[in-house]
């Protein structure tokens, strides 16, 4: 059984059908990307799979339970985390207090314990804490730990986000255009980043316009045109087939990160 089981998914807008009868599977522990132009769709499925969007129709199983009809907190309390392709980040906060915003969805004491600080909240406090700073270390962020988020370069935010996503231990890591904006240097780090995810056992879908990047990280790849399935397969069967090649690459490219 699939990680996640997308089939027959269609959602509309004013009449405008943004996807139409898309189905694919993700496996457990794959990068599996998702490709496609500008207005493809991309976002749009990122939206239905996180429980923004509802769509009219079609179904979204998670580890066999259905996701569709489900509250954005309800996903992610299933398993399936989220980054961003604008920075979600809370400025006045530093990078540790950021990333353990992630945590809550691991804490269970009630609000009424906070209020009185009562050991077992104080208690659930540090676990955030150690938690959030696993997730910091695993990002190789640990030089960054105590610095307010305001000071500190587009890169290093980007790997700071996927950290709090990381803090809520998904199973599924969304990743919407990780490597938008970012330097070269800063496109080698989020590169390895994502491989050691995969690495770990969490299953990332990627939604990213570097062609170097999704080649030499996804699994598997799937193209979308006009919001419908266009292609699906490994990168180098993709990378040569004549109708992506035509709809989307513009062409005969190179691929280098």
């Amino acid at each position: 059984m699939a990680l996640l089981d997308v089939k027959d998914l269609t959602i509309s807008f004013g009449g405008v059908t943004a996807i139409a009868d898309l189905h694919f599977e993700v496996p457990e522990s794959q990068v599996y990307a998702v490709i496609g132009p500008n207005g493809a769709g991309k976002t749009t499925l990122f939206n239905m799979l996180s429980g923004i969007y509802k769509p009219n129709e079609g179904s979204i199983k998670f580890q066999g339970k259905e996701i569709v009809g489900r509250m954005p907190h309800q996903v992610a309390e299933m398993g399936v985390s989220r980054t961003f392709q604008n920075l979600q980040m809370f400025f006045n906060m530093s990078v540790l207090d950021n990333v353990k915003v992630g945590c809550h969805l691991r804490t269970r004491s009630p609000i009424w314990s906070a209020a009185l600080r009562l050991p077992s909240i104080l208690k659930e406090e540090r676990q955030a804490q150690a938690w959030a700073r696993e997730a910091l270390i695993f990002c190789g962020l640990e030089a960054y730990i105590d610095q307010p988020a305001d000071s500190l370069p587009y890169g290093v935010l980007k790997r700071v986000e996927i950290a709090r996503a990381l803090a809520a231990q998904p199973k599924l890591l969304l990743m919407d255009e990780p490597a938008a904006g970012l330097n070269d240097t800063e496109t080698v780090e989020m590169r390895n980043l994502i491989r050691r995810l995969s690495e770990t056992g969490i299953s990332v879908l990627l939604v990213e316009h570097n062609m170097g990047l999704v080649m030499q990280v996804s699994d598997r790849i799937l193209v979308i045109d006009y919001g419908s399935r266009l292609a699906e397969g490994l990168p180098e069967e993709i990378q040569n087939n004549p109708k992506v090649i035509e709809a989307y690459l513009g062409g005969e490219v190179q691929y280098a990160v």
